[in-house]
């Protein structure tokens, strides 16, 4: 990653909260719903927190997801400005058939000089 990080320019850093249907209760359970693009890989027992942590990596990108008590999603992206460009558009418009996002609020973007994160992974 960092070898990619270096060779696309500037690394950029972001906070996200995603607002709307975005978690769905099971057996106690949060887990965030939302589609990823590799849509072949249905199993049943795979959480759907995992699509974001999917498309993050496919994009390249690190940090962290969370459901939050509020019902909300939250998380931190970081990585190559176009590559953090992708990941907050997909954040803000693509959800699963039973999600439903409302907006998405970024924070605290900002130019880095290296990354925090050596990959990406749901927090609990």
């Amino acid at each position: 990653m960092s070898a990619l990080a270096k060779a696309s320019g500037a690394l950029k850093s972001v906070d996200y909260e995603v607002f709307g249907r975005v978690q769905v209760q099971l057996g106690g359970l949060s887990v965030l719903l939302v589609v990823s693009v590799l849509a072949l890989i249905v199993l049943s027992h795979y959480f759907p927190n995992q699509y974001t942590e999917q498309e993050a990596k496919k994009l390249g990108v690190v940090g962290w997801v969370k459901n939050t008590s509020q019902g909300t999603v939250t998380g931190q992206v970081q990585g190559p400005e176009e590559k953090v460009n992708e990941m907050k558009s997909w954040l803000s418009k693509v959800g699963s058939p039973s999600s439903r996002i409302d907006k998405t609020n970024f924070s605290n973007e900002k130019e880095i000089s290296k990354l925090d994160f050596s990959d990406f992974n749901t927090r609990y």
